[in-house]
Formats: structure tokens, sequence, C-alpha cells
């Protein structure tokens, strides 16, 4: 699929103000580009899903010294935790996937 064959609406005018972030991760995801930790934090439910979005929240994305994300992932209550560390490669494979590349480095759970 081309960026060509998307119809882009630019007069979609968010409710509330947002972050520069927020804004250029929207922007870029218009014309096809993932470019940030912005954008993985705002898709994060349609990135991993509902099963594991329900459960969970990122809490920190990093940059690491190798290119690679970092990612910082909090359960919604601290019995999720164990739950969530059974998925963690299923997390890695996900946000893998959407972005095209090897990008995830480590995930941590923080309760």
């Amino acid at each position: 699929m081309s960026n060509q064959d998307k119809k882009v609406n630019l007069d979609l005018r968010k409710s509330r103000p947002q972050t520069l972030a927020a804004a250029f991760g929207g922007l870029m995801e218009m014309f096809g580009v993932r470019t940030s930790d912005a954008d993985l934090v705002n898709n994060w439910k349609k990135i991993i899903g509902d099963d594991i979005a329900k459960i969970s929240k990122v809490v920190a994305v990093k940059l690491a010294r190798d290119k690679k994300f970092n990612i910082v992932v909090r359960p919604v209550s601290p019995a999720f935790a164990l739950e969530l560390s059974y998925k963690i490669d299923e997390i890695k494979t996900k946000v893998n996937k959407y972005y095209g590349r090897d990008c995830v480095g480590k995930i941590t759970i923080r309760k």
C-alpha cells in the first residue's frame, strides 16, 4: 500500500491541546512514516492489541546508545505484573513488526 492510496483529512482537529510530539506523531502517521517514541505511546493499544493494552501502559521510552528502544511498562494493577512478564517476547515482536525493524532492546516492567 503506498501513501498515495491513503486519503488524508487535514481538516481533522483534536478537541484538546496536545504536545508537539503527539501532533508531529499524528502528522507523520498521516503520511505513513513511523518515527518516534511518542508514536509508540499514542498507538500502544493498536500496536499491542486489546488484551495486553488493558493491563498495561507505557511509562517511558528511552533510546539506548545502540539506537534501540528501552521500553518501561507499568501494569494497571500489581497483580498483572507476572502476566506481563510472560508476554514480553510477544510485546517485542509486535512493536518490531509495527516499526518494520528490530528496534526494541529491552522491556522493563515497573510496579
